[in-house]
């Protein structure tokens, strides 16, 4: 509990105060902060789902500015290398929130909520913590695909049946280095992308949301990088779009980290332990996505998944990149 007092107003007797005491005195004083600016990629249409049962309780404004992944991590750095400081939240995919922490923009936290995380979830230096994966589902068309001719692995896809229906995102090297060293690593890997590539084709679209749209409208029959949410959420709005897992599922963390310059330092900490905490993840839960907090039951129980390593994904971004580009990419 001690480094939760950091966050608040310094106080020996506060100290001496047992946890539910604590807790409430950072609740107290967040609310004397009354706002927080919260930078973040999470869908826009998502986030009033997860941001209003916060501000409903606690009475606090999370002031939310939202774009891609390349825009909040530009902007952040600028920022802070300004010191504007005018974040005080961001949360995002882990390899970038790494980034922020070598910069040394980001605060390291020590908090009770973290012993609920998975394995893995919060790195040795506590600079941020992984909320929820963003878990690689394969999505088809139901008209266009039958479930019985669904492929069971990798290899499958290299059947003739599937020349011309196959879509990936065109910014899922992440997830290429990954499936690359689930089948042998370098050179058979790369090996089998080449083969898939130049034999059956993949289609490459720019944006997960536009490539699972393509699915539902019958341009891209099998998408082989889908945000597991997205088809289940067309799913349930009666979209012939369904979807399947070649084993072990690939999962991205997002993460979430507090401002080490933070304006409102109460306010960011207490949403931080609100996004990792029950309340957040069951917010989370129930637009789809997979929590990290193991209390909480995950949309996809039963499911293989491994997680990708942030600090890998970021130090060899851009030899994966470069892989990706030459064999997939270029090959649209």
């Amino acid at each position: 509990m001690k480094s939760r007092l950091k966050w608040m107003l310094a106080s020996v007797v506060l100290a001496a105060l047992p946890a539910a005491a604590q807790t409430q005195a950072l609740v107290d004083a967040a609310r004397k902060e009354g706002t927080l600016t919260f930078y973040t990629t999470i869908a826009e249409k998502d986030l009033p789902v997860i941001v209003q049962p916060f501000e409903k309780k606690y009475g606090i404004k999370v002031n939310v500015w939202r774009a891609g992944t390349d825009k909040v991590l530009q902007r952040t750095i600028q920022e802070a290398r300004a010191n504007r400081n005018d974040a005080d939240v961001i949360h995002y995919g882990s390899p970038e929130m790494e980034a922020l922490a070598r910069e040394k923009i980001l605060k390291a936290v020590d908090d009770p909520v973290q012993k609920d995380l998975m394995p893995g979830a919060v790195p040795a230096h506590k600079q941020w913590a992984a909320t929820i994966l963003s878990v690689w589902v394969q999505a088809y068309n139901t008209n266009a695909v039958k479930k019985a001719d669904l492929p069971k692995t990798w290899e499958d896809l290299l059947d003739p049946k599937w020349k011309g229906k196959l879509g990936i995102e065109a910014k899922d090297d992440d997830w290429f280095a990954s499936v690359v060293q689930l089948m042998g690593g370098e050179p058979k890997g790369l090996d089998f992308f080449r083969k898939l590539a130049d034999t059956n084709g993949i289609s490459v679209r720019k944006g997960h949301t536009l490539l699972n749209n393509m699915v539902v409208s019958g341009e891209v029959p099998l998408a082989l990088t889908v945000y597991n949410y997205m088809p289940a959420q067309a799913k349930e709005k009666g979209a012939p779009i369904d979807w399947f897992v070649i084993e072990p599922a690939i999962a991205r963390s997002n993460a979430v980290g507090v401002a080490a310059k933070a304006k409102h330092p109460n306010a960011a900490l207490l949403f931080y332990e609100y996004l990792l905490g029950p309340e957040g993840q069951k917010a989370m839960t129930s637009i789809d996505y997979v929590p990290t907090n193991t209390k909480i039951e995950s949309p996809l129980k039963g499911v293989k998944i491994i997680s990708t390593d942030p600090a890998r994904s970021l130090d060899e971004s851009e030899k994966w990149s470069k892989l990706f580009e030459e064999i997939i990419a270029k090959k649209k």
